[in-house]
């Protein structure tokens, strides 16, 4: 068949749900051409693995588990035998201390102390006899399953310094989402009575050997040589409708310099990008109040100051979430924990310093140079690593890494999906399509089915994680903490 009778079918964005939509209509039919549009250098979006002097790294780490059997099954059609098993350990620095994440009972209430430890235990009892009636925020949810006081050790500093604004002002749905079957009475039961109900629990994940970006740099080669496209440093601009049909795209391209702007016809679009940019790329313009609706659309933005150490492995953890007020950094990365394959040079350590922000803040607009130090000192201050032992630095910094549950988004994002949803022949994925924090493997499977929409299938892809969710749970480990290895995020 020649690709003058192809349907063409435009996917906006390179990341993961971009390259699965074009991947799985390939895999499905010889009857689509998929045109994949990436604004940036490379493919994978916030699963790209970048590098520098030789090491690799990821922009987060991203852990290869999922319970969604069709997105296993595409991790190992495209990289058969290229993945490892790599055993979890990651844990909570917070007071001075380290504590197992996912938390365990005992361990944390022995680092906590007995005293502080029977307020807890009070405090959650109190909130089971008298909860919040409706769970209308992050810190209601939290607080009705675990209590007050193991909320504010917990839950209160760190939510705020990841996403920068009050847990109060965090929706319920987030937590709801993100964590399946959050219990302290589960935990207390499963020590009492030696059960080990962790259905939401791993100890050990797949991963690409040369990090995540690996995934999708192959995907890309894979949809190539299927006869599809994928098109770097191609920025869309601009989204042409007529009525509720798309025609059109508008690409800024500037893979040969100056920057050109070209049209993309289409028969079908899928779109990846945020939904708030998408809304104003359209042209004419949606409806005034989808536009407002969009503008009320929040994110959090993300940067990572990458670390080579003159010495091997300072912590066995793959990551550490760092609960202490004395310094910015949120997370750290450990990526010869990942895999030994992101380094050159098996006598250093690659350290990921993980900063969450947002864009033209204090933090985003420093120097690269400024950051590398800040982050070097940070590393000492927590008691991890010299200043003096940092050799080498690199900075990258990820606007839209998250996008933001505060009070007003689930209304706003009714309003845009309304819309969306009367346009014929276009559909939206992933995690910013959808303004909804998914995991890589629920921005994939959104892919998919708006994939198989194209070819004929009925599925409605703005519902995908909201029944199909899991997450951690607060569990008792029966084994001392050297042999158990933990779940992955």
């Amino acid at each position: 068949m020649s690709n003058e009778k192809l349907s063409p079918v435009v996917v906006i964005g390179g990341g993961p749900a971009g390259l699965t939509a074009a991947y799985e209509l390939l895999k499905r039919s010889a009857a689509h051409q998929p045109i994949v549009l990436e604004g940036s250098h490379m493919v994978g979006g916030i699963s790209r693995t970048e590098s520098n002097n030789g090491y690799r790294f990821d922009i987060g780490g991203h852990r290869f588990f999922t319970k969604v059997q069709e997105v296993e099954d595409m991790w190992h059609e495209v990289l058969t035998r290229d993945f490892i098993t790599v055993p979890r350990l990651s844990r909570i620095y917070y007071r001075e201390r380290f504590f197992d994440y996912p938390l365990k009972l005992f361990n944390a209430l022995g680092n906590i102390g007995p005293y502080e430890s029977m307020r807890i235990l009070l405090s959650y009892f109190k909130w089971q006899v008298k909860p919040y009636k409706q769970e209308e925020s992050f810190e209601e949810w939290v607080i009705n399953r675990f209590g007050g006081r193991l909320y504010m050790h917990f839950f209160r500093s760190y939510t705020q310094k990841v996403w920068g604004i009050d847990p109060k002002e965090i929706r319920a749905d987030w937590a709801a989402q993100r964590i399946k079957n959050l219990s302290l009475f589960k935990a207390v039961w499963n020590a009492i009575s030696g059960a080990n109900d962790t259905t939401s629990l791993i100890e050990e994940f797949q991963y690409p050997r040369l990090g995540p970006g690996m995934m999708w740099e192959r995907t890309a080669e894979i949809i190539k040589e299927k006869g599809g496209s994928v098109q770097l440093k191609s920025e869309v601009v601009k989204v042409s409708r007529d009525g509720n049909r798309v025609t059109s795209v508008d690409v800024r391209n500037w893979s040969l310099g100056e920057p050109v702007i070209e049209r993309i016809e289409g028969d079908h679009f899928i779109n990846s990008m945020a939904i708030r940019d998408l809304i104003h790329a359209f042209d004419p313009p949606p409806p005034p109040e989808v536009i407002a609706a969009a503008n009320r659309l929040k994110y959090r933005d993300f940067l990572i100051v990458t670390l080579v150490l003159d010495h091997a492995d300072p912590f066995r953890d793959n990551w550490i979430y760092i609960h202490s007020p004395k310094v910015k950094v949120g997370r750290i990365q450990n990526f010869r924990a990942w895999s030994k394959e992101m380094l050159p040079n098996q006598d250093t350590a690659s350290i990921g310093m993980e900063y969450f922000c947002q864009e033209g803040d204090g933090l985003w607009a420093s120097s690269d140079e400024a950051l590398r130090k800040v982050a070097a000192e940070e590393l000492e201050v927590l008691g991890l690593a010299k200043a003096t032992d940092v050799i080498d630095g690199f900075v990258i910094r990820q606007p839209k890494a998250y996008p933001v549950y505060d009070g007003e988004y689930r209304e706003a994002l009714e309003v845009v999906e309304d819309w969306i949803r009367t346009l014929s022949n276009f559909q939206t994925v992933g995690r910013n399509g959808l303004h909804r924090y998914n995991n890589q493997d629920h921005s994939m499977l959104s892919a998919m089915l708006a994939a198989r929409n194209i070819l004929g299938e009925n599925h409605d892809v703005w519902t995908v994680n909201v029944e199909r969710s899991y997450h951690e749970e607060f569990e008792v480990s029966k084994k001392p903490e050297a042999d158990r290895p933990l779940a992955a995020e």
